[in-house]
């Protein structure tokens, strides 16, 4: 037979594919997008088949044998590996490691792709034997005929003998275990219970409408709904005929914590199991769900960021519910954005994107208003339910206790009294962000990052919120002996004690980090809340994101001031998008909503804005602001970082890349300057940022460059990467 050679992707940081010998026995059965283990250095890897040929350009003595073939079929579709290759060139990300991230970590690991089923057989004693000989043991005797009389050579018999049974025929050598391979039941489109649905009003109809028009080819929608609109019921109207149709849909939510409420709610719409996909689950559920979307067994998959790469046997429509939200966007590895990546896939894959969000990003919004997108609108709140008041409280001269202001407290006693929930917003999670020694004003600060611990008082230890270091807390100053410390600012668990004193005999409820560590602990809580049985809510992001909460009439955010004069372009847009989501926690049912604002700038432009025009208005304008100093939307970046034990060495080394590409027409370079947090982690950290007027210029100037970037003196000896479209500068 004649040679073959495989070119292999391999999860390592190099940009090229390695060559492989194909032994002859595997030559009819490889093919692309099949998984291989072979051997590299002394390790061995699984990686994937992207090219075979006849031919290739390495020395007979380079050339290593490929060990194992893994797959009888192949696990990346031609179309999934177009999409991977195109994130690999537009991210500038080795494809190896892209495609690696793309597949769940069983098969990273080289486990079968197939479903399996536990089966049991006759061994060559069992079939020798007459089950008259077991007339003492009738379960084993009914267990033996009925193996000796299956039509096939294995049977699964679990459902109707149990394990124990099984096992003493095993151990006396007449039955052995097996395995079958799952037969696929896609069967679920007959399986579609419709409950009853609540009336749309006219904007609801409207975009279902414009949904439907579009949902047998590629469309990108953005559903643009202030908070309470009932974007979840366009969703579920939307996808509807879809899925009577067989087709499948995936929506991506961005945090955790949504799904069980979302998952639910399909569940209960469609009668149909749901599928999920988090970091809170095991590789192995995980695995299932991959295999289940993959044979079309699932109509709808529900998970998080890494959802984008289930495959779809029939693919009908991808949704992303809170478009806008950061958490989309991988912030370290692999660069990629989610809801980018939702673009390409739908487009490729021929079927319409949703795009929703209360607050879309800047990029949707202006894709939307160009005409790049469909642009749908839900300007009010569904079933009834009255807009939000927006109001500022000055704190300048204002008493505070444990962060409240007098007469915040007294409205918060007011919508208690009427029998309302109540939510305080503070994103700082612990007891208090500082600790200070009153004696000479030394603050504990983490060396590793030059940050001062967050205090947690309920643990007594401080720790680093950026590296995760901690120790206890110290008796006395470390810097004077003294031992007056004391905690500087508020945190979430401050603010509960305080509540608790404020308000005696009212139940409060905190949900951070720390609070809702565990499997199914947030779910918990949040149903807790739900029932009635905390009045008061104090949280942080995770609280804000999409959750509904028919009893809370009044949203107040402690603290705002922080976010108004950062260093960050886009800090503005996110403390809109922050302040408008939080508010939309209040008055969702037939309450009248509050929203109150502690702030020392009550003039503030962004505030004002806010408060009488909302969102939509602010967006518009910020995006005025964008075009006027060539920011993104209307200019793309590309943002390099180094870290490096020395200053002095990741500067010199982004100095050493920007003069690569000194001379380039069409690029503007700024830096090197230190992060935002220049050091972290016990590395001091430095960015080089490139911006053009053109997509494609940045990508041709980046083109080629990456390569001579990895033979840089410097490459070596320093932490780097590159961030395509970056969303965070710290």
């Amino acid at each position: 037979m004649n040679q073959l050679f495989a070119q292999v992707a391999l999860p390592v940081p190099m940009r090229s594919l390695f060559d492989y010998q194909v032994p002859s026995s595997l030559q009819c059965s490889i093919a692309l997008g099949m998984r291989v283990l072979v051997p590299f250095g002394r390790r061995k890897l699984v990686g994937v088949v992207l090219g075979l040929s006849p031919d290739t350009e390495l020395a007979a003595e380079k050339i290593k044998t490929l060990e194992t073939l893994l797959d009888d079929a192949c696990v990346l579709s031609d179309l999934t590996l177009e999409w991977l290759n195109w994130a690999s060139q537009y991210y500038q990300h080795p494809l190896g490691e892209v495609i690696h991230t793309a597949l769940p970590v069983s098969l990273r690991k080289g486990q079968p792709a197939v479903r399996q089923q536990k089966a049991w057989q006759l061994t060559d004693a069992g079939r020798d034997t007459e089950p008259a000989s077991l007339n003492r043991s009738p379960r084993q005797r009914a267990l033996l005929e009925r193996l000796a009389s299956a039509p096939q050579p294995h049977a699964l018999l679990l459902q109707d003998f149990t394990s124990s049974l099984i096992k003493k025929l095993t151990e006396k050598g007449l039955v052995e275990e097996t395995y079958l391979e799952h037969l696929p039941d896609p069967d679920w489109p007959a399986r579609i219970e419709l409950a009853d649905k609540p009336k749309s009003n006219l904007e609801q109809s409207l975009a279902v409408t414009a949904i439907a028009h579009g949902s047998d080819r590629y469309s990108c929608f953005l559903l643009e709904g202030v908070t309470g609109s009932g974007k979840t019921e366009v969703y579920l109207q939307a996808i509807e005929p879809l899925l009577a149709e067989g087709k499948q849909v995936l929506i991506l939510v961005p945090e955790i914590g949504l799904t069980p409420q979302t998952v639910q709610r399909f569940e209960l719409r469609f009668g149909l199991p749901v599928g999920v996909l988090h970091s809170g689950l095991t590789d192995n559920e995980r695995m299932l769900v991959w295999q289940q979307a993959r044979e079309g067994e699932l109509g709808i998959i529900i998970g998080t960021r890494s959802a984008i790469f289930t495959p779809l046997q029939s693919p009908g429509m991808i949704i992303v519910d809170e478009e806008h939200d950061s958490s989309y966007k991988q912030q370290d590895g692999w660069r990629y954005h989610a809801r980018d990546m939702a673009v390409v896939r739908a487009r490729l894959e021929g079927i319409p994107l949703l795009l929703g969000s209360a607050t879309p990003s800047l990029e949707s919004l202006n894709n939307a208003l160009s005409g790049k997108y469909q642009h749908l609108s839900l300007k009010s709140r569904a079933g009834g339910a009255q807009a939000v008041r927006h109001q500022l409280l000055d704190l300048k001269g204002q008493k505070l206790e444990f962060g409240l202001a007098t007469a915040m407290q007294q409205r918060i006693r007011q919508h208690l009294q009427a029998g309302h929930q109540v939510m305080l917003f503070i994103n700082r999670r612990g007891y208090a962000p500082a600790l200070i020694c009153h004696q000479c004003g030394h603050v504990e600060e983490c060396r590793r990052c030059d940050r001062s611990y967050t205090l947690h008082r309920s643990l007594n230890k401080l720790q680093c919120h950026h590296c995760g270091d901690a120790k206890t807390v110290p008796p006395h100053c470390t810097q004077c002996g003294h031992v007056g410390l004391q905690p500087v600012g508020l945190g979430t668990e401050q603010l509960e004690q305080g509540l608790s004193s404020l308000f005696p005999g009212i139940s409060t409820v905190r949900i951070d980090s720390d609070s809702a560590r565990g499997k199914d602990k947030l779910h918990s809580l949040l149903d807790e809340i739900n029932q009635g049985a905390h009045q008061l809510l104090i949280g942080t992001q995770i609280l804000a994101k999409g959750h509904h909460f028919p009893n809370v009439s009044l949203v107040v955010i402690l603290d705002v001031d922080g976010a108004l004069y950062s260093a960050d372009y886009r800090a503005a847009e996110k403390l809109a998008q922050l302040i408008t989501q939080v508010a939309g926690r209040a008055g969702r049912a037939h309450i009248q909503g509050e929203l109150w604002l502690q702030t020392h700038h009550p003039q503030h432009p962004l505030l004002q804005d806010l408060l009488h025009n909302g969102y939509q208005h602010f967006a518009r304008l910020a995006l005025q602001e964008r075009r006027f100093a060539a920011l993104p939307p209307f200019s793309y970046q590309a943002l390099f970082r180094s870290e490096a034990n020395e200053a002095r060495q990741a500067h010199e080394f982004l100095m050493q890349v920007k003069g690569l590409l000194a001379g380039r027409q069409g690029l503007t370079s700024i830096g090197p300057l230190p992060a935002l947090m220049e050091k972290r982690q016990g590395r001091y950290r430095m960015q080089l940022l490139l911006q053009s007027e053109h997509r494609t210029g940045i990508q041709q100037h980046l083109h080629g460059l990456m390569s001579q970037i990895e033979k840089l003196p410097l490459a070596g000896k320093v932490r780097w990467s590159l961030d395509l479209d970056p969303q965070d500068f710290t």
